[in-house]
């Protein structure tokens, strides 16, 4: 959530900086509502202060034994002049806070400009492309079954048999424990979260389409970015304690509403997948230093596992609605002949911990804390680039040495 009194004191300069995410801010219902709410607070305000003094000299008129029904009839007045006119402030209010929830954040100025994709800017390219496979991984292998998956729950689900279920098993292992040697500390997190904490991390009211809701209110996640963030909901931290840095492991569940034609083959785009998240709170000054920090643990990945990546740092058209700073990680997919995101590392300033009420204590007051995350990594889309990536062209996958200790051999057979 972007600060109101930013944006009131910078309305102009707001306006301008969201419209090159292509967001236009509706400056004159934001003043139009803000108008109405300093005014029905003055109001609301000014008859609290009446009423207190009436209630003053009602209760002296009552200790004196003087009659105080007249008195009482204007003090029932105020109370019903007060109770319409606080009800009137709080639908403003309501108003007013559900135009902010559905502004996007402010893009950092070291965002290139740009409409879409096509405007994002490769940063770097790291790996050797070395395979001639142009197979996709449900040609290479029949242990990845969506037919068994779509009698099971339908489709975009897959079911791991054998060797290959073992291997993305090794994965998330591997992949915690590198997180957990860069200072990462590990939770357990629930798999569903209330609505408080989607509206914390930005997922509602807006995106509320892109969720599975249960019949108990609650959401089935889809990243644990969520939990994680709003472990530290409503807190106060210490400065010294700065950055915070937790991961975890989680499926993840996504309707991939409007996504209907797109990676309708295997495990590239599902409702259901893994994925290890890294989350650091930050103190504002260090948050730039940190997403590049958090960055590299997440690249740190790719070359233990000696796949093909690239960085690519995205334009203001092509950030998600809490990032003020984005980069992808894009990993060498054969079959498709091009790089596929497989980690989003944001920094989302102070947009989350506004909407969570997270704040440090300093020598200078309570302020509020700037959130970071990135996938470390997406496991599903490193299964696929480990599969076509190391496939021998005959019958073997070739698991890298790093997974060695993880999975116990250094080859899959396909079938």
């Amino acid at each position: 959530m972007i600060d109101i009194k930013k944006l009131r004191d910078n309305l102009e300069d707001i306006k301008n900086a969201l419209k090159k995410r292509g967001y236009e801010l509706d400056e004159s219902s934001f003043k139009s509502l803000d108008d109405s709410r300093k005014e029905l607070q003055v109001d609301v305000e000014g008859l609290q202060a009446e009423r207190k003094q009436l209630s003053s000299e009602f209760g002296k008129l009552k200790a004196s034994g003087e009659d105080t029904s007249d008195l009482k009839k204007i003090i029932d007045e105020k109370n019903s002049d007060l109770e319409n006119k606080d009800a009137d402030l709080q639908e403003v209010l309501s108003k007013l806070n559900s135009l902010l929830l559905d502004m996007p954040n402010i893009p950092d100025d070291s965002v290139p400009i740009g409409t879409s994709e096509e405007d994002n800017k490769v940063i770097s390219q790291h790996g050797e492309i070395k395979t001639n496979n142009t197979l996709d991984h449900l040609e290479i292998t029949k242990k990845i079954d969506t037919e068994l998956a779509a009698k099971l729950s339908g489709s975009r689900f897959a079911v791991l048999k054998g060797d290959l279920a073992k291997l993305q098993r090794s994965l998330i292992s591997f992949m915690i424990d590198s997180a957990i040697q860069n200072g990462y500390k590990e939770y357990y997190v629930p798999f569903m979260a209330n609505e408080e904490s989607l509206i914390g991390t930005g997922q509602l009211p807006k995106f509320e389409e892109d969720l599975f809701k249960t019949s108990d209110k609650l959401y089935l996640i889809p990243t644990a970015e969520v939990p994680l963030t709003n472990l530290f909901r409503d807190e106060f931290l210490n400065e010294k304690d700065l950055p915070i840095k937790v991961t975890s492991h989680t499926p993840c569940f996504r309707s991939e509403a409007g996504s209907y034609g797109k990676d309708t083959r295997g495990l590239i785009r599902q409702h259901q997948f893994e994925k290890i998240e890294l989350v650091q709170i930050t103190h504002p000054n260090d948050s730039m230093n940190c997403l590049e920090t958090l960055l590299n643990n997440a690249c740190e990945i790719l070359n233990k596992l000696e796949l093909p990546y690239q960085i690519v740092e995205l334009c203001s058209g092509d950030l998600g609605f809490s990032s003020a700073k984005t980069f992808d990680i894009e990993v060498w997919m054969p079959s498709q002949n091009k790089y596929r995101e497989i980690s989003s590392c944001s920094n989302f300033t102070d947009f989350q911990a506004r909407r969570s009420n997270i704040k440090y204590k300093s020598k200078d007051g309570n302020n509020f804390v700037h959130t970071i995350n990135g996938s470390g990594l997406a496991v599903g889309r490193c299964l696929i680039a480990l599969i076509e990536n190391n496939f021998d062209g005959k019958e073997t996958i070739n698991v890298p040495s790093c997974l060695e200790p993880y999975f116990g051999s250094n080859e899959i057979k396909v079938n």
